[in-house]
């Protein structure tokens, strides 16, 4: 088996569980040396030492993506210890709880900007100089579908997944002369928050399977993790600011 990866190092945000934890471990698979950057270390370990496990080299960093200081700390120790910086995937977020615009409280929308939008800025911005001297950077962000076609039941998730976006296109814009490239991956797979809302509404899965053309829901190493480990590869070296929305189907408006 090829490893597309291998040489590279990689940093996944909020890589403690879900779809972090499937695209860390998918690059990982993919010859990538991991960094797990998660808020907190009895989350990240256990993914960095599952990495280790399987004969590649990771470590877990406390980060709290919405601090610009705690960023620019996390790029620094990757680069101080593995000794480059190749891709950056910026999955973390804060999960929002559901809400109507009208009713729902100011410090929701702080939060959710502080992780998706600053967060994004913050990766950004801390990562370039390095993806620049990588010679095939890579900046991948999490986004949602929700980000393009909206949500009824989350009417300030939609805005800041689509404020991803936006920066990805002009990123790409921005960095495409020094050969870096931006996109997003908008995904739904199985993830330890989705596990609850099945496990407090029984209907659920079944509901969002039927709407999925491939009838089941997507896997965070597998089906996630693959275009991630697409997207940081050579493979896609002449990809940049799409959006790659992976969710079976639901979503084909693009």
């Amino acid at each position: 088996m090829t490893k597309p990866l291998e040489g590279r190092v990689a940093v996944v945000t909020g890589a403690g569980q879900g779809v972090g934890r499937g695209i860390a471990l998918a690059l990982a698979g993919a010859g990538a040396a991991v960094v797990v950057a998660a808020r907190r270390a009895e989350t990240g370990e256990p993914v960095a030492a599952e990495i280790r496990a399987r004969g590649v080299p990771a470590i877990c960093i406390e980060t709290d993506v919405a601090n610009g200081d705690a960023v620019r700390a996390m790029v620094a120790r990757t680069v101080a210890e593995l000794g480059r910086l190749d891709v950056l995937v910026h999955n973390a977020i804060k999960a929002p709880s559901p809400h109507r615009v009208e009713s729902v409280g100011i410090e929701q929308w702080e939060e959710l900007s502080e992780v998706t939008v600053w967060g994004s800025l913050y990766c950004a911005r801390a990562a370039y100089p390095h993806l620049k001297a990588s010679g095939h950077g890579r900046l991948i962000m999490l986004t949602s579908p929700a980000g393009i076609e909206g949500s009824a039941g989350l009417p300030l998730y939609g805005p800041v997944k689509a404020a991803q976006r936006a920066m990805a296109k002009s990123l790409a814009r921005e960095w495409g002369p020094d050969g870096i490239t931006v996109n997003c991956i908008g995904p739904v797979a199985v993830t330890p928050a989705l596990d609850k809302a099945f496990a407090e509404n029984a209907e659920l899965r079944g509901r969002i399977e039927a709407r999925t053309p491939l009838r089941r829901l997507g896997d965070p190493e597998r089906d996630i993790g693959g275009v991630a480990v697409f997207l940081a590869s050579d493979a896609a070296g002449y990809v940049t600011g799409q959006t790659i929305i992976c969710d079976g189907g639901s979503f084909t408006g693009l």
